[in-house]
This record gives C-alpha cells, structure tokens and sequence, in this order.
C-alpha cells in the first residue's frame, strides 16, 4: 500500500511554508485512498488549528473527492 505518511513528509519538507493541511491534500491528491484511510490519517497528520472542527465532515468529503479524481 501507498505510505500517505511518507507522501506527506516528503511533501511537508520541500513546503516548509505550508499549512499541515495544504499537504495533506497534496499527498492525497489522486491516490484514490479510501474514506477510512483518508479519516485517520487526516486526524494524525493535519494540525487541528488548521481548520475549523465544525467543518471537518465538509472537508473530509472534499478531500475524498479530490483522492479520486482522475484529473
């Protein structure tokens, strides 16, 4: 299986400057994980002040959409 922690890493150490949650996204995008997978490694890896706990089912999706995207 693809490693989102190493994906993640490597992403968050050549974008020093990104939020925890901008590389998230990058190390999902188009992986086609699955929505278990994409949860908890989202509440590993994204800081929680990086996004509003109120939002975070909305994200969740947005980023399950965009882990599948063929484009």
């Amino acid at each position: 299986m693809k490693s989102l922690k190493r994906r993640f890493d490597n992403i968050s150490n050549k974008n020093t400057y990104w939020s925890s949650y901008i590389c998230f996204a990058e190390s999902i995008k188009r992986q086609n994980f699955n929505k278990e997978t994409l949860q908890i490694w989202f509440n590993k890896l994204v800081d929680k002040d990086d996004y509003a706990r109120s939002d975070k089912k909305v994200i969740l999706e947005h980023l399950y959409a965009l882990s599948s995207s063929k484009t």
